[in-house]
Order: C-alpha cells, then structure tokens, then sequence
C-alpha cells in the first residue's frame, strides 16, 4: 500500500489546541469494522458499549517535561527535545538549531550546561546522546517545558502540565500523551467499575517518532522509530481472565495496542519488556485486541495505518470523512472513537 491511501483533507481549524473543560466531555465516533456501521455519541455512553466482562487496559506511562532550550557558545539558540533517558546522567535527544550539530559542543541552558557527546543511529530516527548536570529526569522535568504536539501552535501554559497527561500515569518516560486515555475522569471510572469492568496497566513510553511523517511512498519501505514497553505478569493474569470469562480487551490507545502486540509476537501474550519497532498496517492479525478507543490521528501517519488495519482502510477512511463532516476535534486534545474489528482482523 501507499502512503496516499490515507491521505484525507482536514480544516486546520478543526485541530482541538486545548482541552475541553472536563476530560470526559469529548464526542465518541463508534465504528463497527466488520460493516462499517458509524454513530455519533458522547464519551459519557462508554458504559453502555462495554460489557461487565471486559477489560480495559491503559498506557500508565508519564509524560516528561521533554522540551527545553538552550544557547551554544557562539550565542546560536538550540531546542533540545528528550527521546529517552539512558541512565543517571545520559539522554537521547532530538535537536534543532540553525547549524550542524558537533560532539563536544556545550549547550548552556536554563538549568545548566549539556555536552554533547556523540550521534546515535536510533531505529527509525536520528538522535543525539548528551550528558546532563545531574540526573538527566529531574534536568528535564525541573527546566523543559511540557512537549505539546507540533500541530497544536500555542506555548504550552500551567493547565497542559495536569491536562497533558492521563489520570493513570504513573511511569515517567513518555514525550507525548498516550491521548485516549485523557477522555477517562474519576466519575466515570467509578461508573466503569460499578458495572465489573476489569482494569490494567501497560507501560509503552511514546517517543517524538510517534510525529514523524513518513518519508517513502511504499509503506512497507518505512522504518518504524523505537519505544520501549513493558507488559506484566499482572496483566497477562487479566487477559486470561478476561478471555476465560467471554469478555473483550480493549486497547486504550493505539500504544497499548503495539505493547500488547508487540508481547504477543510469539503467538501467545507473555511479560516482558523491551523496545519495540512493530509496524502495524493492513494485513496484520491482531492477537490479544479485540476492541479499540483511540483519538483521531493524522494524514498518512502510522497510527492512521494501524487503526486502518484493525478496522479496515475503507471503513476507517469513511469514518474520517464523517468526522469532518460532523466538525469533530482532532488530534491530542480533540476527540474519540469506539473500534470493533473488521472480519478477518483477529488472528
């Protein structure tokens, strides 16, 4: 397949730049993938699609003050955005400035100066190692700035640091949201767990990569950037709990999708952890998802392509097209929908 198969038109002015004042205030899109069936609802009637079988599984990583900037000696402004930290005082990073970037520059920033120390050839992306002035988490989170996403075009202000970021995390190591999982508040949590819907945490730290546009025409050809996961005994339990009782997983998110994938490769889920770099497109069999909550995702992106492969390209492409239509909100801060399965989908 190509990367104009999921090409679609979006007004810019439907790209949500803020949260809607309470988290569960979002629309909800249903999809049926096995006909292509579409509603449009409020996220409030999650309830009411979910049975006292099922299991939710969240993404319960943090999301890393990821963004700061800093001067190199000649005076030149450099932006630094985290990827990962690699131990007490190291970090993979991405940088921008308006020369070429060499080891043993010195960065001066706000909380001290970075040395630059050498490029890293990171699957799918090209990154760069730097040694921070003590411990490289508490440098970031201490002086960056909350990393909102490129399409949403304000400075990141006071309210992003609580709204960009889930009521489940936990784990910090993410630069971007795990977004499907901003739409859950107490209240409806509670009324999830009145009804006996199950619970459970993966953790997949989303990188920048997840914003980085495809480069070659041929899908197959893309290279798909790194994240590191980690899937528990814990939740393997759950999932055989669910499975025994009849219910459903449901990914909250297309990154619990890849972490519960990606420990499935083997054709059984089992806990692990690790990085992943798995591709999902039409075609794939999914093992372990049997339902999906996801926002929606941009032009020619591989989630686009991952939630085309669960649902089926067609129906996922006429789905967006009502969402269009319907002026829903896109992206981060935008809103949701509800995915079953096309025929053929689950392996």
């Amino acid at each position: 397949m190509r990367r104009a198969d999921f090409q679609y038109e979006l007004p810019p002015e439907l790209i949500a730049q803020a949260p809607l004042p309470e988290r569960s205030a979002s629309r909800l899109l249903t999809l049926e993938g096995s006909t292509g069936a579409i509603a449009d609802r409020r996220f409030t009637d999650l309830p009411g699609l979910l049975r006292p079988q099922d299991l939710l599984v969240f993404n319960d990583t943090r999301v890393v003050a990821a963004r700061l900037f800093g001067t190199k000696p000649s005076g030149g402004r450099v932006e630094v955005f985290l990827e990962r930290v690699v131990d007490a005082t190291r970090a993979w990073v991405q940088m921008r400035a308006s020369k070429p970037i060499r080891p043993g520059l010195v960065i001066r920033t706000e909380g001290g100066e970075l040395l630059v120390v050498e490029r890293v050839q990171a699957p799918g992306g090209d990154l760069w190692e730097v040694e921070t002035p003590g411990d490289a988490l508490a440098f970031f989170e201490t002086h960056g700035s909350v990393p909102l996403p490129p399409y949403i075009t304000r400075s990141a202000g006071t309210m992003d640091r609580e709204r960009y970021q889930s009521i489940f995390a936990r784990e910090p190591g993410a630069v971007a949201a795990p977004t499907a999982s901003l739409h859950f508040d107490a209240a409806l949590v509670a009324r999830l767990d009145a009804m006996g819907v199950a619970r459970a945490q993966v953790t997949l730290h989303v990188g920048a990569g997840t914003f980085q546009p495809l480069r070659v025409e041929e899908i197959s050809q893309h290279v798909m950037h790194a994240e590191r996961y980690a899937v528990s005994q814990p939740l393997v339990d759950a999932v055989q709990a669910c499975r025994a009782s009849g219910g459903r997983v449901v990914a909250v998110g297309t990154t619990v999708a890849r972490a519960l994938e990606s420990a499935a490769a083997d054709g059984v889920l089992a806990a692990g952890h690790g990085d992943t770099c798995l591709f999902i497109t039409p075609g794939y069999a999914f093992r372990v998802v049997d339902a999906l909550i996801t926002n929606f995702h941009l032009p020619e992106s591989t989630l686009l392509m991952l939630v085309s492969a669960f649902a089926g390209r067609e129906h996922v492409m006429a789905a967006y097209l009502h969402a269009v239509r319907e002026r829903y909100r896109f992206f981060s801060y935008g809103d949701a929908m509800w995915i079953t399965p096309a025929s053929g989908a689950r392996a």
